[in-house]
């Protein structure tokens, strides 16, 4: 006989366990289901985003930065550190450990709410009297019946045609995470998040680096200003962009992997490392979910077609996260399945994608919400645009980081912010103030007249607010 539950959710990621935890706070039975293991076949809740990807880079980010300060900066604060050197298994190691204590943390979290973990690959069987039969596959074996479904099974890497990931030369984001020895040489194809990220670790500590980008423009998405100045940046530090190209054969051997390519002049190359990671997007995993036996409909991309609430074609079937449209970041993920939950229970969950941030772990970092200086040109919006170079913020230079600006973009009758778009040092968490801003409506004189703490890096975000009405203080 079939474990019945109000609630059954596949997948453990950050759209999946978080919808679990929602849906058990608002009263429902529920089950969560998800098939990652650690190295020793144990659970490991979390998906992509804690095991192979915005949890372990950050680590690995941590680390590399710690090392390239160590190398390269400590002198000119009068620490005089000699033969630095790297222990990569330590490194990889610690970034383990981290993975671990995440996963732990979400076991922990089920347990406190009383959700009922199932650990194998959930797919479904067939629609019954007032819901869905599903059956789990793996170290649990058995089937569950739920009055409502929620799937969240996130996105998998896309790998080259014709070239799969072996993960020891041809790397996604999984082998790029376990290299076990600094390379030589480096090669990315795809200058994306993951690229930038993992190019950034091996380079510092000491990979040479060479990315290959299809696209003429770097970071196509981001405000063409901040793509500029992150571009000087990365090339500055050693970084080599290539753009325009366009990928041939790949072949991986004993020695390493050569790729053959077209530049943007249209002259061929060929561009011999030791591993390459390759970066050219992600695909949704609907692989093994068994759609076809109830009828779910998925659409040309192997996406599950979800209108605006989330709802898929099935009554009480519901996805969220990186299996569905829009942006492929896990706080959407986690947006979404918050909203899933509450709507299940007849209340009125809210995403608001406009205000949804973005984020790039680099050095600098990148983030942004709102809309580019591009796209309010190309939809003729009449806009004011201001901005403040880190070089004039004095807690900037204290930190010895003065790279990059923050910048507003404001609608130019209402002063309403369209967007706000920072490249420097804690983009990440700067960009905050900015989604908090936007979510109230408020204008750029609003931020403008804020009181902000001195010395501080979010001093730059009061002064850019203030450039859009040209009266900058201290630049």
């Amino acid at each position: 006989m079939s474990k019945q539950f109000d609630v059954v959710v596949v997948g453990a990621g950050p759209g999946g366990y978080i919808a679990a935890i929602r849906a058990a706070q608002l009263g429902f039975s529920v089950a969560c289901i998800d098939e990652w293991k650690n190295d020793k076949g144990g659970p490991a809740p979390g998906g992509t985003c804690t095991n192979v990807g915005c949890i372990p880079s950050k680590a690995l980010l941590q680390s590399s930065e710690h090392f390239d300060h160590a190398n390269h900066h400590f002198a000119e604060h009068g620490i005089l550190a000699k033969g630095v050197t790297i222990d990569v298994a330590k490194m990889i190691a610690r970034k383990d450990t981290v993975v671990k204590q995440n996963n732990d943390g979400i076991l922990y979290l089920f347990k406190k709410n009383k959700i009922t973990f199932l650990h194998g690959r959930g797919a479904f069987v067939k629609a019954t009297d007032g819901g869905y039969e599903l059956r789990v596959s793996g170290v649990s074996e058995e089937s569950v019946t739920a009055r409502q479904v929620i799937l969240a099974t996130g996105s998998t890497a896309r790998a080259l045609p014709g070239t799969p990931f072996d993960e020891q030369n041809v790397l996604s984001n999984d082998g790029a995470l376990r290299i076990g020895a600094v390379p030589k040489k480096l090669g990315l194809i795809g200058s994306g998040v993951i690229g930038l990220e993992m190019g950034s670790v091996w380079r510092r500590l000491g990979a040479e680096v060479t990315i290959l980008e299809g696209l003429p423009t770097f970071l196509g998405a981001v405000d063409e200003q901040v793509a500029k100045e992150a571009h000087k940046a990365f090339t500055k530090q050693g970084l080599k962009i290539e753009l325009g190209v366009k990928v041939g054969e790949v072949k991986s051997g004993k020695k390493g992997v050569s790729v053959a390519y077209t530049n943007a002049k249209g002259e061929a190359q060929t561009l011999e490392v030791d591993k390459l990671i390759v970066s050219i997007g992600r695909v949704p995993n609907t692989t093994g979910l068994a759609a076809e036996a109830v009828g779910l409909k998925l659409d040309e991309r192997g996406a599950i077609e979800v209108d605006g609430d989330c709802k898929t074609n099935l009554p009480g079937v519901w996805a969220v996260g990186d299996v569905v449209r829009g942006p492929m970041l896990a706080h959407k993920a986690e947006e979404e399945g918050v909203a899933v939950a509450e709507r299940i229970a007849g209340q009125h969950g809210h995403v608001n994608f406009n205000t949804v941030p973005w984020v790039i772990y680099t050095s600098p970092e990148i983030a942004w919400v709102g809309q580019t200086e591009q796209q309010l040109k190309a939809s003729g919006r009449a806009y004011k645009a201001g901005s403040f170079p880190f070089l004039a913020n004095g807690r900037a230079r204290a930190l010895g980081d003065t790279t990059g600006f923050v910048k507003f973009l404001a609608d130019a009758a209402s002063d309403e912010i369209l967007g706000v778009h920072i490249v420097g040092p804690q983009a990440s968490e700067l960009i905050s103030e900015a989604v908090v801003a936007m979510e109230f409506r408020a204008s750029a004189e609003d931020i403008a007249r804020i009181c902000h703490a001195h010395p501080s890096l979010s001093e730059a975000t009061k002064e850019a607010a203030l450039a859009v009405d040209k009266r900058t203080l201290n630049f």
